[in-house]
């Protein structure tokens, strides 16, 4: 690739894959556990003597679905598919949702979708 080439992704294409541990609820749905502290020091000395070391972030049944399926083998437009099969009209519009919802999963680094270095605005939907 060239220099002044500029280098498009799909997001369709991308398979995100979590980063942060996770639980399930009693009803189904994903607890997302995010460190209160990420510097390796505050996380080393401080966390072991918090009684609570994580934000719990709480998903509803869609956000859960998605997070499942963020294997790092499954890509967005299968998402998206299995989402429609399992939901129907209540997530529409479902491309407009997975976009929303894993680019705030990325902005606060609970998945990885392999784009690092990439420019936001070069992925296409």
């Amino acid at each position: 690739m060239k220099n002044n080439e500029k280098r498009i992704l799909n997001l369709w294409e991308l398979k995100p894959q979590r980063l942060a541990k996770w639980e399930s609820t009693p009803e189904g749905n994903v607890v997302v556990l995010v460190p209160k502290f990420r510097n390796p020091l505050f996380a080393k000395w401080l966390m072991p003597r918090l009684k609570k070391p994580n934000f719990r972030i709480n998903l509803d049944e869609v956000g859960s679905s998605i997070w499942r399926l963020c294997d790092g083998a499954t890509s967005v437009s299968s998402i998206a598919a299995a989402l429609k099969e399992q939901f129907g009209g209540r997530v529409e519009p479902v491309e407009d949702r997975i976009h929303r919802f894993l680019n705030q999963l990325e902005r606060g680094d609970l998945i990885s979708t392999g784009n690092t270095g990439v420019n936001k605005s070069e992925i296409t939907t």
